[in-house]
């Protein structure tokens, strides 16, 4: 059973998460923050990993504690899901075009948290959303999942898209690394034995 349930309560906001890596991809998502739901609708949808994410934080300064934090719930979901990682394919890596944008993502679930980011969004804003926390929100999941994760738009003229494409890029690489490996499906991925 590869699920993990996590609460995560702070002054600054209350989360909880709720996933399944053998899921379908069925998603319902609340944090308060319209366009951040919808990219983790899209995380969800395109990794196949079933995700439940509650949160209610202090929007009313900004988003920016309830996506860091989200981030940082999600990751922990994600190790906690993982356990020793046994059978695990362990890296993934996607090049996802949308309109145009063109991102590519690539990451190892090596328990290493490392996040580079060469994503340059050409406003400072998607509607309400401040586009400088689409990289906070990496930052937190992948340092809390123990990923590391390169993220590169190679193209791009319109936020949403590279936006969108970013989330989507890393959603399909990440379904490849968490899926079994049939060929080595009781091992541990690594030759040290361990993750």
């Amino acid at each position: 059973m590869r699920q993990a349930d996590i609460t995560r309560k702070t002054a600054e906001t209350d989360i909880q998460v709720q996933i399944a890596l053998d899921g379908s991809g069925r998603y319902d998502n609340q944090t308060g923050v319209g366009f951040f739901d919808h990219m983790l609708d899209q995380l969800a949808r395109h990794s196949l990993i079933d995700m439940t994410i509650r949160c209610t934080g202090d929007t009313h300064i900004d988003d920016h504690h309830t996506v860091e934090d989200v981030g940082i719930a999600l990751g922990q979901a994600l190790s906690a899901a993982l356990g020793d990682k046994t059978g695990i394919r362990r890296y993934g890596s996607c090049l996802l075009p949308m309109d145009d944008a063109l991102v590519r993502a690539a990451l190892d679930l090596s328990g290493r948290a490392y996040l580079v980011w060469d994503v340059k969004m050409p406003t400072e804003r998607i509607g309400s959303f401040d586009t400088e926390l689409v990289r906070e929100f990496f930052q937190a999941f992948a340092g809390n999942g123990g990923i590391t994760l390169h993220v590169d738009a190679l193209h791009g003229i319109n936020s949403h898209h590279i936006a969108e494409a970013a989330f989507k890029a890393v959603a399909r690489a990440l379904r490849e690394a968490v899926e079994t490996d049939p060929r080595k499906a009781d091992a541990i991925p690594s030759t040290k034995g361990a993750l």
